[in-house]
């Protein structure tokens, strides 16, 4: 071994003696570089360079190898340093070892990244399944609850004809309801949309919802096409909530159901001419009507005022 040779392997000896951690790359750069009087040394191992000073001319490299296995490459300049390959296998243990420790840190970030993924794919699994559930409770409140409302005041209007001597009628009409419900309640729970408006649309669902109470006027002339199931599902299910908040605050009151299609996209009103209220009342805003028409990227606007029967208008763009 020449002696620039012995001297910057002695220095690299010195270095990885002194305390027994794990060298510095750069560090030994610099360790080396400096015996052997270079104006620049790098070393670069799995694939990331650590360089020590400018390197002015010419840089000389020389693979490191453990083993017979190439773990780095050492580099140095000027090139009138001179060959090093006694330095470079000298080189080869530390080199292996930062080549491990760069494997090692890979590793754990993956393992870091798989982790987060994991978490986060378990967060998104939660939020479907409270989406899910939120959206079978505004089902069963959407939809089912109409049916259950309409009934309370049937029984209401049977309390007063059985008074006069005319309750076999209501009774009859009572079942009949009683088993709309059930029927609204298990396909609701099995997620299953009204036949009518899987098969025939929003306009046709709505008539059949609609059809047997005395006090709804509906208006679907100006709707022609069909919208994606998820929208028509949301505008039905709002319309039959509004329609539901009319005849619970509202009761005897006319109300006025339309839908169309419009240059924005599908359009929907209710509109009761009963009593209204302060819109500064809490839960005025009826924000589960806002979140169902949210969830289709829809809007609604609710106004009304004490005397002034109250609007409920909304719109899911195209």
């Amino acid at each position: 071994m020449r002696n620039r040779e012995r001297r910057v392997a002695e220095a690299i000896t010195a270095y990885l003696a002194r305390d027994g951690q794990q060298p510095d790359p750069r560090a030994l750069a610099r360790v080396v570089g400096e015996a052997a009087g270079a104006t620049g040394c790098a070393l670069v191992v799995d694939g990331r360079r650590y360089q020590w000073g400018v390197g002015t001319g010419p840089w000389l490299e020389h693979e490191i190898t453990n083993g017979g296995t190439v773990v780095g490459t050492l580099a140095v300049a000027p090139e009138s340093v001179g060959a090093l390959p006694a330095v470079a296998a000298v080189l080869g243990a530390p080199a292996a070892v930062l080549a491990l420790a760069g494997e090692t840190d890979r590793l754990r970030r993956d393992g870091d990244a798989a982790a987060r993924a994991l978490v986060d794919d378990r967060w998104r699994a939660a939020a479907e399944m409270e989406q899910e559930r939120r959206g079978l409770e505004r089902d069963l409140h959407d939809g089912a609850q109409h049916h259950l409302v309409a009934l309370r005041m049937s029984l209401a209007l049977a309390e007063h004809a059985i008074g006069i001597g005319a309750g076999r009628e209501r009774v009859a009409d009572l079942l009949a309801q009683l088993d709309r419900a059930e029927r609204v309640l298990v396909d609701t729970a099995a997620g299953i949309l009204p036949v009518a408006l899987v098969a025939d649309g929003l306009a046709a669902a709505l008539g059949a919802e609609l059809a047997r109470h005395g006090n709804v006027t509906l208006d679907t002339a100006a709707l022609r096409r069909r919208y994606p199931a998820p929208v028509e599902s949301a505008v039905y299910f709002v319309v039959l909530e509004a329609v539901n908040n009319a005849h619970k605050h509202a009761v005897g009151a006319r109300v006025t159901v339309t839908v169309r299609d419009s240059y924005q996209g599908l359009e929907f009103g209710v509109t009761d001419d009963g009593p209204g209220f302060a819109m500064a009342a809490p839960g005025a805003g009826l924000p589960g009507l806002r979140a169902r028409a949210a969830s289709v990227g829809g809007a609604v606007e609710v106004r009304s005022a004490p005397g002034a029967g109250t609007t409920v208008t909304g719109v899911v763009p195209l």
